[in-house]
């Protein structure tokens, strides 16, 4: 099915990368309009951890801040944004297989576009990393080393453990034009249309690292609702799988 697909160009793939001018400030991200970083474009918001670690360890309380220079260093720093999906065409093309009452090339064609997008992120994460971004140069990995992640920095999603605000994706919507570049569309409860589609921002530091947010106390809520300029109710809406309160 997978060389049918692409032979007869059954289903179409779309994705963009952008690398923007940043810096942090506090446990926020401000991306900057052009590289004179006077203007905001817009800021991602992030969350710290507060689950208490265990006495002997040193861990940090992690930001997805943490892994951007702060604005009053100087240092010119920069982050990633990636959106792809192969997912344009499976919708009718899984539509026609249901009417012919064949259940298992719907389904199979719905999870090929699904290993489709994440193979496609793979690839520009890689790109950017060796030749757009270019901060691993010389980076040469085989497939087992990319799945066991060691390569240089992250790409964490909103919605998920680092950022677990699926809210953040419209300020990545609208800093990279994704819409408008590629056609994937964000509904209105903020998944991605078509399903087999991916987003995460990309984090070139060399110490970055995934890490789970975990519960967060009323305290950092209000703060990050304060931060955003929305309703403590709003941020409680989206965030309610981490509250360590009840609501």
């Amino acid at each position: 099915m997978l060389r049918d697909l692409i032979n007869k160009r059954k289903i179409r793939a779309s994705a963009i990368v952008s690398i923007l001018p940043a810096n942090s400030r506090g446990d926020d991200i401000v991306v900057y309009a052009d590289e004179s970083r006077t203007e905001e474009a817009g800021v991602y918001y992030g969350l710290r951890q507060q689950a208490e670690k265990d006495k002997e360890s040193s861990d940090a309380y992690l930001c997805l801040s943490d892994f951007i220079a702060p604005s009053a260093t100087g240092i010119p720093d920069y982050i990633g944004s990636i959106a792809a999906s192969a997912g344009f065409g499976v919708d009718e093309l899984a539509a026609k297989y249901e009417a012919d009452n064949d259940d298992y090339s719907a389904i199979m064609v719905k999870a090929l576009a699904d290993r489709l997008a994440e193979a496609l992120t793979e690839k520009l994460h890689q790109d950017m990393r060796r030749e757009m971004w270019g901060f691993a140069p010389n980076e040469s990995l085989d497939t087992q080393d990319l799945l066991s992640i060691k390569y240089q920095g992250i790409r964490p999603a909103p919605g998920y453990p680092s950022q677990p605000d699926h809210a953040e994706k419209t300020t990545m919507w609208k800093l990279g034009n994704i819409t408008e570049a590629t056609g994937i569309e964000l509904t209105d409860s903020l998944m991605m249309h078509p399903g087999a589609s991916v987003c995460a921002l990309v984090f070139a530091h060399p110490k970055s690292s995934y890490f789970a947010v975990g519960k967060v106390t009323n305290e950092q809520i209000v703060d990050y609702a304060a931060r955003k300029g929305t309703t403590v109710d709003a941020v409680e809406t989206w965030l309610r799988p981490i509250l360590s309160y009840d609501v």
